[in-house]
């Protein structure tokens, strides 16, 4: 499997950004997809996950009401919608592909992860 983000930049706070995720390898739209990021001396966090289907979606506090995970399984590919984005939403941003019978925010539920694409929020 591979996975590839992109859309990443810099940005004032305030502004949107929209990063995607396109994979490759195997058969996409079974397995739940995720988001997580990692800032500067912390450790990878989750931020959002979608199922299968686009059914169930789940946030991070920090997420819920700016973010929007979603997906296209025609295209093999998974979304980040970031809103209204603050300095600490800094960080490297990975997705990563989960399990396939179930949502999961568990960074260890996830096989699969892509190279990371930067997110630099300035205020």
């Amino acid at each position: 499997v591979q996975l590839q983000a992109s859309g990443g930049g810099l940005v004032q706070a305030g502004d949107s950004l929209r990063l995607s995720c396109a994979a490759s390898g195997r058969t996409f739209s079974i397995y739940t997809m995720g988001w997580f990021r990692q800032a500067p001396g912390k450790e990878r966090e989750f931020v959002a996950a979608i199922s299968w289907n686009g059914g169930v979606t789940n946030y991070a506090d920090s997420a819920k009401g700016r973010f929007t995970i979603s997906r296209d399984n025609a295209k093999n590919t998974v979304y980040l919608q970031m809103n209204s984005l603050k300095p600490e939403d800094t960080a490297v941003y990975y997705c990563a592909e989960g399990p396939r019978l179930y949502i999961a925010r568990d960074i260890g539920e996830y096989d699969y992860w892509g190279q990371g694409t930067l997110v630099t929020v300035s205020s």
